[in-house]
């Protein structure tokens, strides 16, 4: 897990009234209310869910006040538990996947999330239907504009600080701060606006994993009963709103949400992480202008202050092993600095080794090198590549499809940024009633020689925009 996660986390939960104590329904009471509450979500006009730090432990991630929680643990003096996989690898449950095939079927409305893991972004949920009230450790928002950067790393601070990087809008510029709230902050209007309008809205309110302890989120699914909707409780310790809800029930939730997904005939989609990098070649040339002066960088499509998490080392090796060395890029940033004859064009072999929590371990990408030739520069359609990788990956059963979005070409100084898409994980959830995904595809990718147009998915592109030089 990464820095501090506990401490991050601290603001959401209070010490006192811990609940450590899991109650379990017997399996034929579990079946009869899994089976009512099926019911109830296929009649229902407006389902909102409100989850809490239970929905994330199927993920690696600890609760609070459950025996193995993060409170629990400390109350007792003893150490917190160690991280399968880092904080920013972590993916969505099967119950976080089952929601996303809700809210595509029509039938889930909203969710209002108390975690800022980031897993219900993640996982596929829109923006626009998602309420994240204390935050998210991977998003970063400017003030000035109110553009939002999703990211593949943890964001540095919390409590709505300003972090190191700025807001990508040249008309902007303004600086970032994270999201997460600290103790002192108060639940943002944006987050708490929309998740009380759906909750006054709702039909039934679906509270999954969360301790309903702290305030004054755990008061919002009440205004539903307000209204004449009814709340439903599924966590394994009892809540304050038990004796308010509709229906409660003890279980694991990936157990019952699966069981849920069963009686509606509802298949959970898989979870497929695509993350992004560039290759960024940077030229100059000599006085005499008989060689050129060339950097090699590997680098965060979020902008050059920010790390690339996933990425291990960068293996260089050329085609034309007699004039070029071999290099090992093993601490970011991945950089390389060359000097070349400028009419000698070349190939570079990249080998980018993935860190832990990825699907492949590797992937290798030919890069050819003209200094002489015209760059392309393009803009294709990042919504259309992303769904052909994901098909892809699905029909492989593996991760590591990947393809070229985005070309362009600096001016000043001189040099050109690729950017490219990856499939870096392929889960696929089985709804047993177990609580772990029942597959995990990996494989390491043989070396293809991509165009500049792309590789990996084939088919017409759709959308595809030139874009213009620019210093």
């Amino acid at each position: 897990m990464s820095l501090g996660y506990a401490e991050k986390l601290s603001y959401i939960e209070d010490v006192g009234n811990v609940g450590m104590v899991e109650h379990f329904d017997a399996s034929h009471l579990l079946r009869e209310k899994i089976e009512r509450l099926a019911i109830m979500i296929k009649k229902s006009k407006h389902l909102v869910v409100f989850t809490g730090a239970g929905i994330s432990t199927s993920c690696g991630i600890p609760d609070f006040r459950g025996p193995k929680g993060i409170w629990t643990l400390q109350r007792e003096g003893k150490a917190l538990p160690e991280a399968s996989l880092p904080f920013h690898r972590a993916m969505p449950s099967l119950t976080h996947m089952a929601l996303v095939e809700l809210e595509k079927a029509g039938i889930l409305k909203f969710v209002i999330s108390q975690n800022v893991d980031g897993l219900h972004l993640r996982s596929g949920i829109p923006r626009e239907k998602l309420a994240e009230l204390h935050g998210n450790s991977f998003m970063e928002t400017c003030p000035s504009c109110g553009v939002e950067y999703f990211r593949d790393f943890e964001v540095e601070t919390i409590g709505l600080k300003e972090t190191s990087r700025r807001c990508s809008d040249e008309k902007c510029g303004g600086r970032l701060r994270d999201t997460v709230l600290d103790w002192e902050d108060a639940l943002p209007p944006k987050e708490m606006d929309p998740a009380e309008k759906h909750c006054k809205q709702a039909d039934i309110v679906l509270c999954l994993g969360t301790s309903l302890q702290i305030t004054p989120a755990c008061n919002l699914p009440l205004k539903a009963i307000r209204g004449g909707g009814k709340v439903v409780i599924v966590n394994l310790q009892k809540t304050p709103k038990d004796k308010k809800a509709a229906l409660v029930i003890h279980g694991f939730v990936d157990k019952v949400i699966a069981g849920v997904m069963d009686q509606l005939n509802l298949q959970i989609p898989p979870f497929i992480r695509i993350d992004l990098f560039q290759i960024i070649i940077m030229q100059g040339l000599s006085l005499d202008k008989r060689y050129v002066n060339w950097t090699l960088q590997v680098a965060s499509a979020h902008g050059q202050k920010a790390t690339l998490p996933f990425i291990k080392s960068v293996e260089v090796s050329f085609l034309d092993k007699e004039d070029y060395k071999a290099a090992i890029l093993d601490r970011q940033p991945f950089r390389l600095k060359r000097r070349t004859a400028y009419n000698k064009a070349f190939e570079m072999v990249l080998k980018l080794n993935f860190g832990d929590g990825c699907g492949c371990s590797s992937l290798e990408i030919d890069v050819p090198v003209d200094f002489k030739g015209s760059t392309d520069c393009f803009n294709f359609d990042k919504d259309f590549i992303f769904q052909k990788l994901r098909e892809k990956a699905v029909v492989e059963s593996k991760c590591g499809q990947n393809d070229v979005i985005e070309r362009k070409t600096i001016l000043t100084p001189r040099g050109d940024v690729t950017t490219y898409a990856i499939v870096t994980n392929l889960v696929h959830h089985s709804k047993t009633s177990k609580s772990s995904p029942d597959s995990r595809s990996n494989g390491d990718l043989k070396r293809r020689k991509p165009s500049f147009n792309g590789t990996g998915s084939s088919g017409k592109r759709s959308k595809v925009s030139k874009c213009k030089s620019r210093s």
